[in-house]
């Protein structure tokens, strides 16, 4: 039974051989190590981690802003042309 689900598991299309599996996982285990270093004194802090993570996030925000701000200027757009 287990095998059988453990199989299935890793022939599903977005098991652990593609990238959707692998991407989520290693930054959910950046973050759950974000949230160690609350426990860690100020000089013990990885820096190029936090570096790495700001980073990211600043991407996706950004993306995320900017796919939003397109979004409004087509709906504003087309309501002006109504």
């Amino acid at each position: 039974m287990a095998a059988s689900k453990l199989q299935a598991f890793w022939n599903h299309p977005a098991g652990p051989k593609t990238i959707h599996f692998w991407a989520p996982t290693f930054k959910w285990g950046i973050s759950i190590a974000n949230v160690a270093d609350f426990a860690k004194p100020p000089e013990m802090i990885s820096y190029p981690q936090q570096v790495g993570r700001f980073s990211c996030q600043l991407i996706l925000f950004l993306t995320s802003v900017y796919h939003q701000f397109m979004y409004n200027v087509v709906v504003l757009t087309l309501m002006y042309d109504v």
